[in-house]
C-alpha cells in the first residue's frame, strides 16, 4: 500500500512559490501583448503607398507598404492570430484534465516562439497571415490555465487584485508593443520586431518543460488518476489474483507507445461527450452568459482601439508620434486602472453582484468621456478626457475574470476561461478591426468612424447592469467530480497548494 500513498500524493514544487508563479505568468501575459501592440504601431504596421493626381507617386512603410494591403487586408492581419487562439483554447482547456498544464505551455510557447519569428521572415501577405495564426495557436496554450491557478493560490482577501495585475499586462503590454514596434520601425526593420520577440520568449517556453507539475483546484493530478483506477480493479475482483493482473494491464497500457484503438477512440467520445455538457452548462448559466456578452461589447472597442488608436489619432490631430502618445497613455491608464479595479472590488468584498456593479457603473462613465474626448478639437482637451475614459474601462479587467471564475464548479474553469476567450475575440476584437477598416473605407473620417466605435461600450455597460440583478452563487468552494483523493472508503477534495501555503500548513499542524 505504500506504492499507491506514494502515488496518490501530489508532487510538491522545489522553487515556485505563489508570488513567482504570478510574475512568470505576468511576464509571458506582456510578451503576447507587446506583440499585439507591435503589429499595430505605425513603425511595423506602417502606411501603404500614395499617388498624387499628377502621377508622383510615393511607397509605403512597414507591413502594409511591404505588402501592399488595403485597411481590410491590413485588419484581417491583425485578427488573423484570433483564429488560432480560438481554435486551440478549447482544444488545451480539455487537454488540462489529463495532461501536465506546464507541459502544454511549453508547447504552445514553442509555437509562439517559431511563429513570432516566421512573421519576421514572412514574404507575402498569406505567410505572415498564416503565421499570425500559429502565433495564436501558441497563447491558447496558457490563457485559459493561467488565471485560475492564480485564483487558487492568491490570498483570500487579494484574489481580485491578484488578477488584476495579471489583467493589467494587457494594456501594458500593448502599450509597450506601440512603444516598441514605433522605435525599431524607425531606427531599424519592422521585421527585426518579430525576433525580438521571439527572443523574449524562449525561456519562457524552456521553462513549460522543466517546471514541476502543480495541480489545479477541482482535478486530481494524473499520477493520482492512473493509481486510483488501479487500486479500483483490485478491489473490483474476488479472487485477488485476476485483480493484479487487471491493475498490471492497466499501468502496461498507461505506459505504453500510445493506447489500442478501440480504447483511443472510447477516450474521444468521453471526452467530446464531457466537453459539450460543459458547454451546455454554461449556457444555462445566465450570470456567465450576461457577463460574457457585456465582454464581447467591451472588447469589440478596446481591440479597434488598440489596433486603429495610433492611426486615428495620427489622422484626427496630427500626432507625429502617435504610437509613443498613445502607448504612454494606454500603459498609466491601464496599469492604474486595472489595478484600482481589482483593489476597489476587494475593498467592496468580493461578490458576484458587486463585481457586475463596479463594471457598470466603470464602463458607462469611461464611455462617456471617451466619446466626449473625440468631440474635441484640441489635441490637449482629447488627451485629458481621453485618459479618464481610459483609466475607468481599464478597471473592468478584475471583476469580469473573477466572475468567470467564480461562478462555474472549480473543475470547469479552464473552460469557462477558453470559452470566454473565444467568445470575446470571436465576435469582439476578431470582427472589430476589419468592420471598423470597412467602416472609414466608407466615410473617410476617423473622427466619426471613432464616436461610433466608441458608443458601442454605452451597449457593455447595459448589459452588465442586467448582471446585478440576476440570482448568483459563488461556486468557488464547490466540490467536483474531478476532486478527488483516495481515503479509505470516503473521498476528498485535493487543494492546490504551492511552497508558501504548504509551509503554512505544516506549521499550524505542527503546533500543539
Amino acid at each position: 500500500m505504500a506504492i499507491f500513498s506514494n502515488a496518490l500524493s501530489s508532487p510538491q514544487p522545489s522553487w515556485f512559490t505563489p508570488k513567482r508563479l504570478l510574475g512568470i505568468f505576468c511576464v509571458i501575459n506582456l510578451i503576447n501583448y507587446v506583440d499585439r501592440g507591435a503589429i499595430a504601431s505605425n513603425g511595423v504596421n506602417g502606411s501603404s503607398g500614395t499617388c498624387t493626381q499628377s502621377g508622383a507617386c510615393t511607397s509605403g512603410t512597414g507591413i502594409q507598404g511591404d505588402f501592399n494591403l488595403n485597411n481590410f487586408e491590413d485588419g484581417v492581419l491583425s485578427s488573423a492570430f484570433m483564429v488560432g487562439l480560438l481554435v486551440a483554447s478549447p482544444i488545451f482547456a480539455s487537454l488540462a484534465k489529463r495532461v501536465n498544464p506546464f507541459r502544454l505551455i511549453g508547447v504552445g510557447l514553442s509555437v509562439w516562439t517559431f511563429a513570432a519569428a516566421g512573421c519576421g521572415l514572412s514574404f507575402d501577405f498569406w505567410s505572415i497571415t498564416i503565421c499570425r495564426m500559429l502565433v495564436g495557436v501558441g497563447e491558447a496554450s496558457f490563457i485559459s490555465l493561467a488565471a485560475p491557478f492564480i485564483d487558487d493560490n492568491a490570498p483570500v482577501a487579494q484574489k481580485t487584485a491578484w488578477l488584476a495585475m495579471f489583467y493589467m499586462c494587457i494594456p501594458a503590454g500593448v502599450a509597450l508593443g506601440y512603444v516598441y514596434g514605433g522605435l525599431v520601425g524607425d531606427y531599424s526593420n519592422w521585421r527585426f520586431a518579430f525576433f525580438g520577440e521571439a527572443i523574449l520568449m524562449f525561456p519562457f517556453a524552456v521553462l513549460g518543460f522543466v517546471m514541476k507539475p502543480l495541480q489545479l483546484k477541482g482535478f486530481s493530478p494524473v499520477e493520482s488518476r492512473k493509481a486510483l483506477t488501479a487500486v479500483s480493479e483490485v478491489k473490483g475482483d474476488s479472487t485477488g489474483t485476476g485483480g493484479m493482473l487487471s491493475m498490471k494491464a492497466d499501468f502496461v497500457d498507461q505506459s505504453s507507445n500510445g493506447p489500442s484503438k478501440s480504447k483511443f477512440g472510447y477516450i474521444n467520445l468521453d471526452e467530446l461527450s464531457q466537453f459539450l455538457k460543459d458547454i451546455k452548462v454554461l449556457l444555462l448559466e445566465k450570470v456567465y452568459v450576461v457577463n460574457v456578452l457585456g465582454y464581447i461589447a467591451y472588447n469589440f472597442v478596446i481591440g479597434a482601439y488598440s489596433y486603429w488608436g495610433p492611426k486615428a489619432g495620427y489622422n484626427i490631430y496630427h500626432m507625429t508620434d502617435a504610437d509613443l502618445i498613445f502607448g504612454g497613455l494606454t500603459i498609466v491608464c491601464g496599469i492604474l486602472g486595472t489595478l484600482a479595479g481589482g483593489y476597489v472590488l476587494d475593498k467592496m468584498t468580493a461578490t458576484i453582484p458587486n463585481a457586475f456593479k463596479l463594471l457598470s457603473a466603470t464602463t458607462l462613465l469611461g464611455a462617456a468621456f471617451c466619446f466626449t474626448a473625440f468631440c474635441f478639437k484640441s489635441l490637449y482637451a482629447f488627451l485629458a478626457f481621453f485618459a479618464i475614459g481610459e483609466l475607468l474601462v481599464f478597471a473592468t479587467q478584475g471583476p469580469v475574470n473573477y466572475i468567470c471564475l467564480h461562478c462555474v464548479k472549480p473543475s470547469m474553469r479552464p473552460i469557462s476561461m477558453a470559452m470566454s476567450t473565444v467568445s470575446i475575440h470571436i465576435f469582439g476584437d476578431v470582427p472589430s478591426s476589419p468592420l471598423v477598416g470597412v467602416f472609414q473605407d466608407y466615410v473617410n473620417n476617423w473622427r466619426e468612424t471613432a464616436l461610433v466605435l466608441t458608443s458601442v461600450l454605452f451597449l457593455a455597460a447595459g448589459i452588465w447592469v442586467i448582471g446585478i440583478f440576476l440570482p448568483s452563487i459563488d461556486r468557488f468552494d464547490e466540490e467536483s467530480e474531478h476532486q478527488l483523493t483516495n481515503t479509505g472508503s470516503h473521498t476528498t477534495p485535493m487543494t492546490p497548494l504551492l511552497e508558501e501555503k504548504t509551509a503554512e500548513k505544516t506549521e499550524s499542524s505542527s503546533e500543539p
